[in-house]
């Protein structure tokens, strides 16, 4: 343990580290990743969908496993599951109330699966490691290819259906109303999330997907109400995230994703303390009695 701690500290080759190749990858696939999530993570906010977005990253899990035991690629076993878990949820939870069933549901099962698929390879250890806590500086040529294969079908697909998905997602019962599509698109909605999914699992691991997917456009929806400006602000936080974290985590030799999390909480946290504090003194009993302390 002393040794371990003793690791941790100021590094003074980080900039030669920077340069390395498997921190170019790091770089280019944990950007790529901060984008798609900021975009996607703005209608996991407004759909009220964070605990969605958290079960696909561990229906993913049986797929990474299996992956491992058929001897696949890990990127394709957890896109295959959650790909047919975020159908799965997306054509049963029509509903919010039904679509939380759905969701523990089929996200007990996956986790059934995850369990006899790791007891049955012997080789799963690293793969369940990776999977729960993500592996940025592991990211491969081969995965950055699929995770630009994604993320431009994500941007496409978002770029045709934003607006009337956002209009079904902020009043779902107006939209019905008018005709559009709304259990299609959710069902679209689920498809985009799970490749989104696919991919932030591999960068911060299944237990801190929230970093990347639902924290930044946490703090963005308290930065401004409207869905243009939060949504590249969310991009950006995310994008933040992952830069500043690859930089502190070589300058002192500490977990990427620990990093990452880290920064992305913070800024979270400072925006719903600046919040609450801007809320409190804008209440008219607040104000009075704050000025009549402050004449006294």
């Amino acid at each position: 343990m002393s040794a371990q701690l003793a690791a941790v500290g100021y590094q003074h080759d980080w900039w030669e580290v920077l340069g390395a190749p498997f921190m170019r990858n790091a770089l280019v696939g944990g950007t790529i990743v901060a984008l798609v999530a900021g975009l996607i993570g703005y209608l996991v906010i407004v759909r009220a969908s964070s605990f969605a977005a958290h079960a696909l990253g561990h229906i993913g899990f049986p797929g990474a496993t299996g992956a491992v035991l058929l001897g696949m690629p890990v990127t394709l076993g957890l896109l295959v599951f959650c790909v047919l878990g975020g159908l799965a949820i997306g054509v049963l939870g029509r509903r919010a109330g039904d679509r939380e069933i759905a969701t523990g549901t089929v996200l007990a099962f996956a986790m059934g699966l995850g369990i006899l698929f790791a007891s049955l390879s012997s080789r799963s250890t690293g793969v369940v490691t990776s999977v729960l806590f993500g592996n940025l500086l592991a990211i491969s040529t081969g995965q950055l290819w699929a995770f630009a294969g994604f993320a431009l079908a994500i941007v496409v697909v978002l770029g045709i259906v934003f607006r009337p998905l956002l209009f079904a997602s902020l009043d779902a019962e107006v939209a019905a109303a008018r005709a559009v599509p709304v259990r299609a698109l959710g069902v679209v909605f689920m498809l985009l999330l799970a490749l989104t999914v696919t991919m932030a699992v591999q960068v911060v691991g299944t237990l801190l997907l929230f970093a990347l997917v639902v924290t930044p456009a946490a703090t963005a929806v308290m930065w401004t109400p409207r869905p243009s400006r939060a949504v590249a602000a969310a991009v950006a936080l995310s994008i933040g995230a992952v830069w500043a974290g690859l930089v502190l985590a070589a300058m002192f030799n500490l977990p990427v994703s620990f990093v990452v999390v880290s920064l992305a909480f913070l800024a979270w946290l400072a925006t719903w303390v600046g919040a609450r504090r801007t809320r409190r003194v804008g209440d008219p009993h607040l104000r009075r009695a704050h000025d009549a302390a402050h004449a006294g």
